[in-house]
């Protein structure tokens, strides 16, 4: 099998290196190169329980927190060493009355799910993180979350996938069409394989919108009005400096994140925009995160400002991902739309893209995630 991914951002040295695994022919394009989207942008957090706010998104998170220790797990075995993954829990915190009145409801619904929590009162939160804020006045911890370093895990991706044959080529992509074989525009020419997988994040439904110059006028005008299936959605992401280390796990409050790593290393998140193709870092973005940090965790006054990277995070109308076969493409795979959960995902979307190629197999996770439901 020979196949060609559009995009080299985590989902796509994910679904590179699960396909080289098992035999197939593989490269990837994409014109930054490895992991320069949206993924850069990313702080690796992997927590279901926060961010699958619909029951649907939180079968898929839930489906692929569980495959990350084995993922991770045979990363290593292929040469990864030094990625930095912590399954050490967040601490969601509450900074007024009505913080904690949600955080106590949604105990109830982990009780009821038979899920491992711990509801803290200030008192505890503080016994757990010392340099909370004294504004704090509870916390939700849930125990099976943590994160992982985000440009390490992609490198290794890249890594492995390297040396079980796969070709990275950095260039633009113009166009892909389906068909046997299904092809792929560079400016360089066209590449020929039996299958294509768009895992070109914001940058996807250009692709299908090129795809589709071949259908009837009065068509393509209907379809111009439609908002896009896949959008970018800025997300701005501070960098800070600490001496040490400055809390033992992620915290999450109403108006940002922070994931400390073991060398002081603070990423502060994250802004959500809908600004276009607008990839600027503003004076807003890192005042709203910087202030929302600091009341969270006052020590952050004196971190060292680092720098701010910002990803256009790719988000679909009902925020679910888009893995699966198009279908008016033959050829063709997408893999993208993961909107806030690029890297908790990848080890499930490089499962299905694998299954689905490699053994026309279709997992029973990908009912929730169809391209036609979007037009793809």
């Amino acid at each position: 099998m020979n196949v060609t991914i559009v995009g080299a951002g985590v989902a796509g040295c994910a679904i590179a290196w699960e396909l080289a695994s098992r035999g197939a022919a593989v490269r990837v394009v994409d014109p930054r190169g490895v992991g320069k989207g949206a993924t850069s942008a990313s702080a690796g957090i992997l927590a279901p329980r926060i961010e699958g706010r619909m029951p649907e998104l939180l079968r898929l998170t839930l489906c692929s927190l569980g495959l990350f220790d084995s993922f991770m797990a045979r990363l290593r075995r292929d040469g990864a060493t030094s990625i930095e993954y912590e399954r050490n829990g967040t601490l969601q915190v509450a900074l007024d009355q009505e913080d904690a009145n949600s955080l106590k409801a949604a105990t109830a619904q982990l009780a009821d799910a038979h899920i491992p929590h711990s509801w803290l009162d200030a008192r505890q939160a503080r016994r757990v993180e010392p340099s909370l804020s004294p504004d704090v006045i509870g916390a939700l911890l849930i125990p099976e979350h943590g994160y992982v370093g985000v440009t390490a895990l992609v490198d290794a991706l890249a890594d492995a996938a390297r040396a079980r044959g796969v070709e990275f080529i950095i260039g633009p992509v113009s166009e892909v069409r389906g068909g046997e074989p299904a092809e792929t525009v560079t400016p360089r020419g066209v590449i020929e394989s039996d299958v294509v997988v768009i895992a070109a994040g914001s940058w996807s439904s250009q692709l299908a919108g090129a795809a589709d110059s071949a259908v009837p006028a009065v068509a393509a005008a209907q379809v111009s009005v439609r908002p896009s299936p896949v959008r970018p959605i800025r997300g701005q992401l501070l960098d800070l400096k600490m001496p040490a280390r400055a809390a033992s796990r992620v915290l999450w409050g109403t108006d940002c994140y922070i994931v400390p790593w073991h060398d002081g290393t603070v990423l502060v998140g994250a802004t959500v925009e809908d600004v276009g193709f607008d990839e600027s870092a503003t004076v807003a973005g890192v005042q709203q995160l910087s202030g929302a940090a600091v009341r969270m965790l006052p020590a952050l006054e004196q971190a060292v400002f680092s720098g701010v990277r910002v990803g256009l995070r790719p988000a679909t109308r009902d925020e679910l991902p888009v893995i699966g076969s198009s279908s008016s493409m033959p050829g063709i795979v997408y893999a993208t739309g993961h909107y806030r959960n690029g890297v908790l995902l990848a080890p499930l979307t490089a499962l299905l893209v694998a299954d689905l190629v490699l053994e026309n197999r279709a997992r029973t996770e990908l009912a929730l995630t169809r391209p036609d439901r979007l037009g793809l």
